[in-house]
């Protein structure tokens, strides 16, 4: 956006429908889909890969926002490095 003349900062946040009807919330379209589909594909290479089902586990600051948007997903731990820190 700090390249282009229109374009303004948008919140990350879930937009109301997949096709925006504004700049803005078709940034953020393309932001939250764009991430569960990439999260949704990796899940599923990696499960192709390894040949086992895996339980997906979802950390960081953004995983709330994008983890009702996949398929893939099942839990968000929002403290999952310091549990196991704690655990160590």
């Amino acid at each position: 956006f700090a390249r282009a003349a229109r374009l303004r900062r948008v919140e990350l946040a879930a937009p109301p429908k997949v096709v925006g009807r504004n700049a803005q919330t078709s940034m953020q379209s393309g932001i939250v889909y764009g991430y569960a589909g990439l999260v949704d594909g990796l899940v599923a290479r990696l499960r192709r890969e390894l040949g086992y089902p895996c339980h997906v586990v979802a950390t960081g600051g953004l995983a709330k926002l994008i983890a009702p948007f996949t398929e893939s997903i099942e839990e968000v731990d929002d403290a999952l490095t310091l549990t196991g820190l704690l655990l160590l």
